[in-house]
Protein backbone atom coordinates (compact mmCIF):
# COMPACT_ATOMS: atom_id res chain seq x y z
CA UNK A 1 0.00 0.00 0.00
CA UNK A 2 0.96 3.62 -0.52
CA UNK A 3 0.65 4.82 3.08
CA UNK A 4 0.93 8.59 3.45
CA UNK A 5 3.54 10.11 5.72
CA UNK A 6 2.58 11.87 8.92
CA UNK A 7 0.09 9.38 10.35
CA UNK A 8 -0.02 6.59 12.93
CA UNK A 9 -2.67 3.91 13.39
CA UNK A 10 -3.92 1.36 15.89
CA UNK A 11 -6.89 -0.91 16.45
CA UNK A 12 -7.81 -2.91 19.53
CA UNK A 13 -10.59 -4.88 21.20
CA UNK A 14 -11.93 -3.00 24.21
CA UNK A 15 -15.13 -5.00 24.81
CA UNK A 16 -17.81 -3.13 22.86
CA UNK A 17 -18.13 -6.17 20.60
CA UNK A 18 -18.68 -9.54 22.23
CA UNK A 19 -16.10 -11.37 20.12
CA UNK A 20 -12.67 -10.80 21.71
CA UNK A 21 -10.99 -11.64 18.41
CA UNK A 22 -12.49 -8.56 16.70
CA UNK A 23 -11.14 -5.04 17.05
CA UNK A 24 -13.80 -2.52 18.03
CA UNK A 25 -11.83 0.68 18.65
CA UNK A 26 -9.37 2.49 16.39
CA UNK A 27 -7.21 5.59 16.46
CA UNK A 28 -5.81 7.48 13.49
CA UNK A 29 -3.27 10.00 14.71
CA UNK A 30 -1.50 12.90 13.00
CA UNK A 31 1.27 13.70 15.52
CA UNK A 32 2.14 17.00 13.86
CA UNK A 33 -1.42 17.92 12.95
CA UNK A 34 -3.48 17.70 9.77
CA UNK A 35 -5.99 19.68 7.82
CA UNK A 36 -9.37 17.96 8.12
CA UNK A 37 -12.60 18.06 6.11
CA UNK A 38 -15.79 16.04 6.43
CA UNK A 39 -18.99 15.08 4.65
CA UNK A 40 -21.91 13.66 6.59
CA UNK A 41 -25.33 12.04 6.46
CA UNK A 42 -28.22 14.26 5.45
CA UNK A 43 -30.66 12.36 7.64
CA UNK A 44 -32.45 14.72 10.04
CA UNK A 45 -31.98 12.01 12.68
CA UNK A 46 -28.21 12.05 13.00
CA UNK A 47 -25.88 10.62 15.62
CA UNK A 48 -23.93 12.54 18.24
CA UNK A 49 -20.55 11.92 16.54
CA UNK A 50 -21.90 13.53 13.36
CA UNK A 51 -22.87 16.65 15.28
CA UNK A 52 -19.48 16.66 17.01
CA UNK A 53 -17.50 16.46 13.75
CA UNK A 54 -19.71 18.80 11.72
CA UNK A 55 -18.99 21.54 14.21
CA UNK A 56 -15.23 21.02 13.84
CA UNK A 57 -14.69 20.62 10.12
CA UNK A 58 -13.11 21.96 8.06
CA UNK A 59 -10.17 22.46 10.40
CA UNK A 60 -6.47 23.27 10.16
CA UNK A 61 -5.03 21.27 13.05
CA UNK A 62 -6.65 17.92 13.88
CA UNK A 63 -4.42 15.42 15.71
CA UNK A 64 -6.60 12.36 16.31
CA UNK A 65 -9.66 10.54 15.00
CA UNK A 66 -11.22 7.99 17.36
CA UNK A 67 -13.61 5.37 15.98
CA UNK A 68 -15.64 2.73 17.79
CA UNK A 69 -17.68 -0.06 16.22
CA UNK A 70 -20.52 -2.09 17.69
CA UNK A 71 -22.38 0.96 19.05
CA UNK A 72 -23.64 3.87 16.93
CA UNK A 73 -24.19 6.37 19.75
CA UNK A 74 -27.26 7.45 17.76
CA UNK A 75 -30.68 8.48 19.11
CA UNK A 76 -29.09 8.77 22.55
CA UNK A 77 -30.09 12.36 23.41
CA UNK A 78 -28.03 14.71 25.56
CA UNK A 79 -26.09 11.84 27.10
CA UNK A 80 -25.01 10.71 23.64
CA UNK A 81 -23.58 14.16 22.91
CA UNK A 82 -21.79 14.19 26.25
CA UNK A 83 -20.35 10.76 25.50
CA UNK A 84 -19.14 11.88 22.07
CA UNK A 85 -17.35 14.83 23.63
CA UNK A 86 -15.85 12.57 26.29
CA UNK A 87 -14.70 10.11 23.63
CA UNK A 88 -12.93 12.96 21.86
CA UNK A 89 -11.35 14.15 25.09
CA UNK A 90 -10.17 10.65 26.02
CA UNK A 91 -8.62 10.08 22.60
CA UNK A 92 -6.90 13.46 22.61
CA UNK A 93 -5.52 12.95 26.11
CA UNK A 94 -4.22 9.50 25.18
CA UNK A 95 -2.04 10.93 22.39
CA UNK A 96 -1.10 14.25 24.01
CA UNK A 97 -3.43 16.46 21.98
CA UNK A 98 -5.97 19.07 22.95
CA UNK A 99 -9.62 18.06 23.05
CA UNK A 100 -10.47 20.47 20.22
CA UNK A 101 -7.97 18.62 18.01
CA UNK A 102 -10.07 15.46 17.99
CA UNK A 103 -12.78 13.98 15.80
CA UNK A 104 -14.90 10.93 16.59
CA UNK A 105 -16.94 8.36 14.66
CA UNK A 106 -19.21 5.56 15.86
CA UNK A 107 -21.03 2.74 14.11
CA UNK A 108 -23.19 -0.15 15.25
CA UNK A 109 -26.54 -0.62 16.94
CA UNK A 110 -28.73 2.48 17.30
CA UNK A 111 -30.21 3.59 20.63
CA UNK A 112 -27.64 2.15 23.03
CA UNK A 113 -25.44 4.31 25.24
CA UNK A 114 -21.70 4.06 24.76
CA UNK A 115 -19.92 2.06 27.50
CA UNK A 116 -17.52 4.86 28.34
CA UNK A 117 -15.23 2.79 30.55
CA UNK A 118 -14.58 0.55 27.54
CA UNK A 119 -14.07 3.57 25.30
CA UNK A 120 -11.50 4.89 27.76
CA UNK A 121 -9.72 1.54 27.76
CA UNK A 122 -9.75 1.46 23.96
CA UNK A 123 -8.19 4.90 23.68
CA UNK A 124 -5.48 3.99 26.18
CA UNK A 125 -4.71 0.65 24.57
CA UNK A 126 -4.55 2.08 21.05
CA UNK A 127 -2.25 4.90 22.12
CA UNK A 128 0.27 2.31 23.30
CA UNK A 129 0.08 0.35 20.02
CA UNK A 130 0.39 3.15 17.46
CA UNK A 131 2.43 2.39 14.37
CA UNK A 132 2.90 3.82 10.90
CA UNK A 133 3.22 0.58 8.94
CA UNK A 134 0.68 -1.47 6.99
CA UNK A 135 0.07 -3.84 9.92
CA UNK A 136 -1.04 -0.92 12.11
CA UNK A 137 -3.16 0.52 9.28
CA UNK A 138 -4.94 -2.80 8.76
CA UNK A 139 -5.63 -3.18 12.48
CA UNK A 140 -7.28 0.26 12.50
CA UNK A 141 -9.24 -0.67 9.36
CA UNK A 142 -10.60 -3.78 11.10
CA UNK A 143 -11.59 -1.79 14.16
CA UNK A 144 -14.21 0.22 12.25
CA UNK A 145 -16.09 -2.81 10.83
CA UNK A 146 -19.52 -4.10 11.83
CA UNK A 147 -21.35 -6.48 9.47
CA UNK A 148 -18.63 -6.21 6.81
CA UNK A 149 -17.16 -9.43 5.45
CA UNK A 150 -13.68 -7.88 5.49
CA UNK A 151 -11.71 -4.66 5.37
CA UNK A 152 -12.35 -2.08 2.66
CA UNK A 153 -9.16 -0.23 1.75
CA UNK A 154 -7.56 1.56 -1.19
CA UNK A 155 -4.45 3.61 -1.91
CA UNK A 156 -2.92 5.81 -4.61
CA UNK A 157 0.40 7.52 -5.37
CA UNK A 158 1.05 10.40 -7.76
CA UNK A 159 3.69 13.04 -8.39
CA UNK A 160 2.72 16.65 -7.81
CA UNK A 161 5.21 19.48 -8.08
CA UNK A 162 8.06 17.02 -8.40
CA UNK A 163 7.19 15.23 -5.14
CA UNK A 164 5.45 11.92 -4.52
CA UNK A 165 2.09 12.33 -2.83
CA UNK A 166 0.28 9.36 -1.31
CA UNK A 167 -3.36 8.72 -0.49
CA UNK A 168 -4.82 5.84 1.50
CA UNK A 169 -8.32 5.18 2.73
CA UNK A 170 -10.38 2.80 4.79
CA UNK A 171 -14.14 2.53 5.02
CA UNK A 172 -16.90 0.28 6.34
CA UNK A 173 -20.45 -0.45 5.34
CA UNK A 174 -22.56 -3.32 4.04
CA UNK A 175 -26.20 -2.63 4.98
CA UNK A 176 -28.51 0.34 5.63
CA UNK A 177 -26.90 1.90 2.58
CA UNK A 178 -28.66 4.80 0.90
CA UNK A 179 -27.30 7.85 -0.93
CA UNK A 180 -26.48 11.08 0.95
CA UNK A 181 -24.82 9.07 2.47
CA UNK A 182 -24.91 5.39 3.42
CA UNK A 183 -24.40 3.60 6.75
CA UNK A 184 -20.76 3.94 6.29
CA UNK A 185 -17.70 5.45 7.81
CA UNK A 186 -14.64 6.42 5.84
CA UNK A 187 -11.25 7.98 6.52
CA UNK A 188 -9.06 9.14 3.65
CA UNK A 189 -5.52 10.23 4.43
CA UNK A 190 -2.94 12.07 2.37
CA UNK A 191 0.51 13.55 2.95
CA UNK A 192 -0.26 16.37 0.52
CA UNK A 193 -0.73 19.84 1.96
CA UNK A 194 -4.24 21.24 1.61
CA UNK A 195 -5.86 24.44 2.78
CA UNK A 196 -8.99 23.66 4.85
CA UNK A 197 -11.34 25.25 2.32
CA UNK A 198 -9.79 23.32 -0.56
CA UNK A 199 -9.87 20.07 1.42
CA UNK A 200 -13.59 20.52 2.02
CA UNK A 201 -14.26 21.32 -1.64
CA UNK A 202 -12.37 18.36 -3.11
CA UNK A 203 -13.85 15.92 -0.59
CA UNK A 204 -17.40 17.12 -1.28
CA UNK A 205 -16.81 16.75 -5.03
CA UNK A 206 -15.33 13.26 -4.64
CA UNK A 207 -18.18 12.17 -2.36
CA UNK A 208 -20.80 13.28 -4.91
CA UNK A 209 -19.30 10.86 -7.42
CA UNK A 210 -18.66 7.98 -5.02
CA UNK A 211 -20.20 7.66 -1.56
CA UNK A 212 -23.31 9.54 -2.71
CA UNK A 213 -23.68 7.13 -5.64
CA UNK A 214 -24.17 3.88 -3.75
CA UNK A 215 -27.21 2.11 -2.36
CA UNK A 216 -28.09 -1.31 -1.02
CA UNK A 217 -31.68 -0.84 0.09
CA UNK A 218 -31.96 2.95 0.05
CA UNK A 219 -32.12 3.32 3.85
CA UNK A 220 -30.28 6.49 4.86
CA UNK A 221 -28.31 6.14 8.08
CA UNK A 222 -27.77 8.28 11.15
CA UNK A 223 -23.96 8.06 11.36
CA UNK A 224 -22.50 8.42 7.86
CA UNK A 225 -19.20 10.24 7.92
CA UNK A 226 -16.25 10.51 5.58
CA UNK A 227 -13.22 12.45 6.76
CA UNK A 228 -10.24 13.67 4.74
CA UNK A 229 -7.03 14.36 6.66
CA UNK A 230 -4.02 15.99 5.00
CA UNK A 231 -0.77 15.94 6.98
CA UNK A 232 1.32 18.00 4.55
CA UNK A 233 4.29 15.75 5.33
CA UNK A 234 5.18 15.37 1.64
CA UNK A 235 5.17 19.07 0.86
CA UNK A 236 4.93 22.29 2.82
CA UNK A 237 2.95 24.47 0.42
CA UNK A 238 -0.78 23.79 -0.03
CA UNK A 239 -1.78 22.44 -3.44
CA UNK A 240 -3.27 24.87 -5.93
CA UNK A 241 -4.15 25.13 -9.60
CA UNK A 242 -3.38 22.12 -11.78
CA UNK A 243 -1.81 20.21 -8.89
CA UNK A 244 -4.99 20.59 -6.83
CA UNK A 245 -7.07 19.43 -9.80
CA UNK A 246 -4.84 16.38 -10.27
CA UNK A 247 -5.13 15.59 -6.57
CA UNK A 248 -8.91 15.88 -6.73
CA UNK A 249 -9.00 13.42 -9.64
CA UNK A 250 -6.90 10.90 -7.70
CA UNK A 251 -9.03 11.40 -4.58
CA UNK A 252 -12.20 10.80 -6.60
CA UNK A 253 -10.80 7.58 -8.07
CA UNK A 254 -9.82 6.35 -4.62
CA UNK A 255 -13.24 7.22 -3.16
CA UNK A 256 -15.00 5.37 -5.99
CA UNK A 257 -12.83 2.31 -5.33
CA UNK A 258 -13.72 2.46 -1.63
CA UNK A 259 -17.40 3.21 -2.18
CA UNK A 260 -18.06 0.39 -4.64
CA UNK A 261 -16.72 -2.14 -2.13
CA UNK A 262 -19.71 -1.32 0.09
CA UNK A 263 -22.61 -2.53 -2.12
CA UNK A 264 -20.37 -5.34 -3.33
CA UNK A 265 -20.40 -6.52 0.30
CA UNK A 266 -24.18 -5.85 0.70
CA UNK A 267 -24.94 -8.34 3.50
CA UNK A 268 -25.48 -11.46 1.45
CA UNK A 269 -25.36 -9.79 -1.97
CA UNK A 270 -24.38 -12.02 -4.88
CA UNK A 271 -24.04 -9.21 -7.44
CA UNK A 272 -22.61 -5.71 -7.58
CA UNK A 273 -24.75 -3.70 -10.01
CA UNK A 274 -23.30 -0.70 -11.84
CA UNK A 275 -25.92 1.60 -13.35
CA UNK A 276 -24.67 4.12 -15.88
CA UNK A 277 -27.00 6.88 -17.04
CA UNK A 278 -26.13 8.82 -20.20
CA UNK A 279 -27.83 11.69 -21.98
CA UNK A 280 -29.91 13.45 -19.34
CA UNK A 281 -30.31 17.21 -19.06
CA UNK A 282 -28.54 17.44 -15.71
CA UNK A 283 -26.44 15.31 -13.40
CA UNK A 284 -29.20 15.56 -10.80
CA UNK A 285 -31.63 14.04 -13.32
CA UNK A 286 -29.18 11.23 -14.02
CA UNK A 287 -28.68 10.59 -10.32
CA UNK A 288 -32.42 10.49 -9.64
CA UNK A 289 -33.05 7.96 -12.41
CA UNK A 290 -30.10 5.81 -11.37
CA UNK A 291 -31.15 5.83 -7.73
CA UNK A 292 -34.72 4.89 -8.64
CA UNK A 293 -33.55 1.91 -10.69
CA UNK A 294 -31.07 0.93 -7.98
CA UNK A 295 -33.72 0.91 -5.26
CA UNK A 296 -36.26 -1.15 -7.20
CA UNK A 297 -36.77 -4.45 -5.41
CA UNK A 298 -37.95 -5.95 -8.70
CA UNK A 299 -34.75 -4.95 -10.49
CA UNK A 300 -32.63 -6.24 -7.62
CA UNK A 301 -34.36 -9.60 -7.45
CA UNK A 302 -34.19 -10.02 -11.23
CA UNK A 303 -30.42 -9.59 -11.14
CA UNK A 304 -30.17 -11.95 -8.16
CA UNK A 305 -31.90 -14.61 -10.25
CA UNK A 306 -30.07 -13.86 -13.49
CA UNK A 307 -33.30 -12.75 -15.17
CA UNK A 308 -32.81 -10.17 -17.98
CA UNK A 309 -36.22 -8.67 -17.30
CA UNK A 310 -35.64 -5.36 -19.07
CA UNK A 311 -39.21 -4.20 -18.46
CA UNK A 312 -38.49 -3.75 -14.76
CA UNK A 313 -35.48 -1.55 -15.51
CA UNK A 314 -37.11 0.60 -18.19
CA UNK A 315 -40.33 1.08 -16.24
CA UNK A 316 -38.39 2.20 -13.16
CA UNK A 317 -36.96 5.12 -15.13
CA UNK A 318 -40.49 6.33 -15.81
CA UNK A 319 -41.44 6.90 -12.18
CA UNK A 320 -38.18 8.57 -11.16
CA UNK A 321 -39.79 12.00 -11.38
CA UNK A 322 -37.58 13.16 -14.27
CA UNK A 323 -39.13 14.33 -17.54
CA UNK A 324 -37.74 12.70 -20.69
CA UNK A 325 -38.91 11.40 -24.07
CA UNK A 326 -39.68 7.67 -23.66
CA UNK A 327 -39.02 7.17 -27.37
CA UNK A 328 -35.38 8.05 -26.80
CA UNK A 329 -34.61 5.47 -24.11
CA UNK A 330 -32.12 2.67 -24.68
CA UNK A 331 -30.88 -0.17 -22.45
CA UNK A 332 -27.71 -2.25 -22.65
CA UNK A 333 -27.14 -5.01 -20.08
CA UNK A 334 -23.66 -6.55 -19.83
CA UNK A 335 -22.95 -5.37 -23.36
CA UNK A 336 -26.16 -6.80 -24.82
CA UNK A 337 -28.64 -4.37 -26.39
CA UNK A 338 -32.11 -5.13 -24.98
CA UNK A 339 -34.01 -1.93 -25.74
CA UNK A 340 -33.36 0.87 -28.22
CA UNK A 341 -35.17 4.07 -29.20
CA UNK A 342 -38.10 3.21 -26.96
CA UNK A 343 -38.64 -0.30 -28.34
CA UNK A 344 -37.47 -3.83 -27.50
CA UNK A 345 -34.66 -5.46 -29.46
CA UNK A 346 -34.47 -9.19 -30.13
CA UNK A 347 -31.84 -10.89 -27.95
CA UNK A 348 -30.95 -14.36 -26.70
CA UNK A 349 -32.32 -14.46 -23.13
CA UNK A 350 -30.21 -17.47 -22.16
CA UNK A 351 -26.98 -15.76 -23.21
CA UNK A 352 -27.80 -12.61 -21.26
CA UNK A 353 -28.92 -14.63 -18.25
CA UNK A 354 -25.65 -16.55 -18.28
CA UNK A 355 -23.71 -13.28 -18.42
CA UNK A 356 -25.45 -12.20 -15.21
CA UNK A 357 -25.08 -15.50 -13.36
CA UNK A 358 -21.44 -16.00 -14.33
CA UNK A 359 -20.20 -12.59 -13.16
CA UNK A 360 -20.20 -10.78 -9.84
CA UNK A 361 -20.61 -7.43 -11.63
CA UNK A 362 -23.71 -6.63 -13.67
CA UNK A 363 -23.54 -3.48 -15.83
CA UNK A 364 -26.71 -1.62 -16.79
CA UNK A 365 -26.38 1.28 -19.25
CA UNK A 366 -29.46 3.46 -19.80
CA UNK A 367 -29.30 6.08 -22.54
CA UNK A 368 -31.48 9.14 -23.07
CA UNK A 369 -31.44 11.98 -25.59
CA UNK A 370 -32.20 14.95 -23.36
CA UNK A 371 -28.72 16.41 -22.86
CA UNK A 372 -25.02 15.88 -22.03
CA UNK A 373 -25.16 14.73 -18.41
CA UNK A 374 -24.19 11.31 -17.09
CA UNK A 375 -23.49 9.45 -13.87
CA UNK A 376 -22.45 6.06 -12.53
CA UNK A 377 -24.27 4.55 -9.57
CA UNK A 378 -23.70 1.28 -7.72
CA UNK A 379 -26.03 -1.03 -5.83
CA UNK A 380 -26.38 -4.70 -4.88
CA UNK A 381 -28.93 -7.37 -5.68
CA UNK A 382 -31.57 -8.53 -3.20
CA UNK A 383 -31.77 -12.16 -2.16
CA UNK A 384 -32.80 -14.47 0.64
CA UNK A 385 -29.52 -14.08 2.51
CA UNK A 386 -29.99 -10.32 2.84
CA UNK A 387 -33.53 -10.75 4.18
CA UNK A 388 -32.45 -13.45 6.63
CA UNK A 389 -29.53 -11.40 7.97
CA UNK A 390 -31.52 -8.23 8.53
CA UNK A 391 -34.53 -10.05 9.97
CA UNK A 392 -32.33 -11.31 12.81
CA UNK A 393 -29.97 -8.32 13.19
CA UNK A 394 -30.73 -7.45 16.83
CA UNK A 395 -32.33 -10.70 17.98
Amino acid sequence: MHLPLGFQFAGTHCGIKKNPQKEDFSLVVAPHGATAAGVYTQNLVFAAPVAYDRHRTPAADIRVVAVNSGNANACTGDRGMQDAREMGRLAAAAVGAAENQSLVMSTGVIGVFLPMEKVAAGASQCAKQLGSDETAFMSAARGILTTDQGTKIASRSLVLGGREVRLAGMCKGAGMIGPRMATMLGIVLTDAALAPRDAQAVLASAARQSFNCISVEGHMSTNDTVLLLASGAAQAKPLAGEDLAAFEAALTELCIELATQIPDDGEGASHLIEIEIRGTKTTDDARQIAQTVANSALVKTAIAGGDPNWGRIVSATGYAGVRFDPAGVGLVLNGHVLYESGAPVAFDAKTVSTSIKANRLTKIVLTFREGPASIRFWTSDLNVEYVRFNADYTT
